[in-house]
């Protein structure tokens, strides 16, 4: 296991150097995802859980409350964060508040789109079917930017996600720690190998609520306007964006959005 470093040895300001990533993930690789994240709590100061309620964030959620402390050290809840979109299905919506009740020890910090309480709201700011005419604006003002907010508001430094290999596209490649370059916030996949099935029958042992689009064909559920089915023999997001060449929403590709972040800065 990769050497336990106490929090009151570390800033907010976390800094891994690209030889420290590298042998971070070597000896991560060699652990249960139980393992990844025991380590990661006791590691890291200011570390949350960023989730959409998908499946493999609900299983990592379920770990996280069934950690036992070791050799004295107490394994806290980890807050969640989740970005309301102002899109999501009503059965997203309906499983954050079933989340709420059998995790009620956990925190949930919500963060929507600035001035934005309502679908309407946003609708009336921006204009309707924003996501069809500029796609990029879209997903920075309910996404990006408010994932930014938070890991400014809550001082963050590290985050568990819930992305996986498995899962295709620009994930294929995926490391279990990484740094992203334009927010220097730790990301930590600890599911990063698993698969769906895996994943899935987590959620159905552990009896962890989860969404019931998935009952209906959904692998991946995102904003209802950009989120079908999924096919046999499909990637599990080929039904995110069907049809076009995006497979992220921009929250995990922040570099496609320097611009906007920069102008943001300024203001």
């Amino acid at each position: 296991m990769p050497e336990i470093i106490q929090e009151e040895d570390l800033s907010l300001d976390v800094i891994i150097t690209p030889s420290q990533l590298d042998h971070l993930n070597k000896t991560l690789s060699n652990l249960t995802p139980q393992e990844i994240i025991r380590w990661s709590i006791i590691t890291f100061p200011n570390l949350y859980q960023t989730t959409a309620f998908g499946l493999t964030g609900l299983a990592i959620l379920d770990m996280i409350s069934k950690l036992e402390p070791i050799e004295g050290l107490k394994i806290h809840p980890v807050d969640l964060i989740f970005i309301d979109t102002l899109h999501h299905f009503p059965q997203t919506l309906e499983l954050v508040d079933k989340v709420k009740l059998k995790y009620s020890n956990c925190k949930l910090h919500i963060f929507k789109p600035i001035d934005c309480e309502t679908e309407k709201d946003f609708s009336l700011k921006y204009g309707e079917f924003l996501w069809e005419k500029e796609d990029d604006k879209y997903d920075y003002l309910v996404k990006v930017e408010p994932a930014a907010r938070a890991y400014k508001n809550l001082k963050v430094s590290a985050v568990f996600t819930g992305r996986r290999r498995s899962q295709g596209g620009a994930r294929n490649s995926l490391p279990i720690i990484e740094l992203e370059s334009t927010t220097n916030i730790i990301k930590i996949n600890p599911l990063a190998s698993w698969d769906f099935r895996q994943v899935h029958d987590y959620i159905k042992i552990n009896n962890v609520p989860y969404n019931e689009l998935l009952d209906y064909g959904y692998r991946s559920v995102g904003d209802y306007h950009s989120t079908q089915p999924v096919q046999d023999g499909e990637d599990e997001r080929s039904g995110r964006w069907k049809g076009k060449i995006k497979t992220e929403c921009g929250i995990h590709e922040t570099s496609r959005f320097a611009n906007f972040l920069n102008q943001q800065n300024k203001i």
